[in-house]
């Protein structure tokens, strides 16, 4: 006899509801009590949900397998022999730019992996390594999202927006005038970083335009905690050099909010880039929008510089009240020690971390910062 077929591995898994419910009719009671006689047909008419909960989940062809942020995720079979490996370069609705290394490839996305129920946004973002599928020399489908090893992320809309994928450094870039720098930014993204187990390097560009002592106090503060503090000027060049030293065979991430000047800095850093660039608005101080997605930008000297859509606020993504002061490096060390231990280190008595800031080991603006993003304003 001869040898059996090996059975691929399946997995039930959660799918997208494709519709949405059906609206129940609410008037039952009036139609008994007034013997409308389709009352009778009442059981056969209804239905809770246009096809109901089963659909919902789905077998298919893979296995599951565990990501470092915790859970798991459904890694579907594929065909090696008809697959190469890339990394995604930019996402444009629903088209993807994929380089082989080989090749680059614009991919739309396999039906299966877009039905999969997901918090994500987007299921592939800028830095994620895929398998694709060729159809031809330009177009392909990606047919599997590698396991990512950390992912930069906030809220957006109830949901996970995940700005990028797969770095070894985040740049948070503020400006020291025009727009005024805003701490609480800086603060929310070092609290991301934390979390995701990536460096972060705080870069404040247009440092030309003001007297430099004048940031030390709250440069001076990220510096204790251990943090790099990068000054630099995009338009003198001020600080290139270090920041490409920093960088180099580094993929890094470039964020922050709009106007701020992180497409001329990507602009100094790799000479003839070209990105496109605008000046901010007089009246409010807030930036244009000159980069619309983020893209994965190789450096000459090695590794690559992702540029990022600015922003304007920055919603934490799966940080809890509870959590928000074990990812500040100065007040983790008083958490343990307030009385309570479910202390939020706000009105409480016996709290250990407001005696700190009272005896100013924490600093004042952090600690407010601390507050703000705690209560989820």
């Amino acid at each position: 006899m001869g040898e059996k077929k090996k059975k691929k591995p399946v997995v039930r898994t959660d799918f997208r509801k494709r519709h949405d419910s059906k609206t129940r009719k609410r008037d039952f009671t009036r139609e008994f009590q007034s013997g409308d006689e389709s009352i009778e047909n009442l059981r056969r008419g209804e239905r809770i949900s246009g096809k109901g909960d089963l659909t919902r989940k789905r077998t298919v062809s893979g296995e599951l397998v565990g990501q470092e942020s915790g859970g798991f995720q459904v890694e579907l079979q594929i065909d090696p022999e008809l697959c190469e490996t890339g990394r995604v370069i930019s996402v444009h609705g629903l088209n993807s730019v994929v380089d082989t290394g080989k090749q680059v490839y614009t991919c739309a996305i396999k039906g299966v992996l877009k039905a999969l129920s997901t918090d994500l946004q987007h299921v592939v973002v800028a830095g994620d390594h895929v398998t694709i599928q060729p159809i031809d020399s330009e177009t392909a489908v990606i047919v599997r999202v590698e396991n990512r090893h950390n992912q930069l992320s906030r809220t957006s809309r109830q949901r996970q927006q995940i700005l990028v994928a797969n770095i070894d450094l985040v740049l948070i870039v503020a400006s020291a005038s025009e727009p005024v720098l805003k701490p609480n930014l800086i603060d929310r993204f070092l609290v991301s970083a934390e979390k995701a187990k990536i460096t972060p390097v705080i870069v404040i560009n247009k440092v030309d335009l003001i007297d430099p002592a004048d940031l030390q106090p709250a440069l001076g503060v990220w510096g204790q905690m251990g943090y790099q503090v990068l000054l630099v000027s995009a338009k003198t060049g001020q600080g290139i050099e270090q920041l490409k030293s920093i960088v180099h065979h580094k993929d890094s991430v470039v964020a922050g909010q709009s106007g701020v000047g992180k497409s001329s800095i990507l602009n100094a850093i790799q000479p003839g880039l070209e990105l496109r660039v605008s000046e901010i608005s007089v009246e409010n101080q807030k930036g244009r929008h000159t980069t619309t997605a983020a893209k994965l930008i190789p450096l000459d000297f090695g590794g690559h510089l992702i540029d990022t859509p600015g922003i304007r606020q920055f919603q934490l993504w799966d940080v809890i009240a509870e959590e928000v002061g074990g990812y500040f490096r100065e007040i983790r060390p008083f958490v343990m020690a307030c009385r309570f231990p479910d202390c939020t280190h706000t009105h409480e008595e016996d709290c250990q971390v407001k005696y700190a800031v009272a005896d100013g080991k924490i600093d004042v603006r952090r600690y407010e910062s601390y507050c703000q993003i705690q209560s989820n304003e």
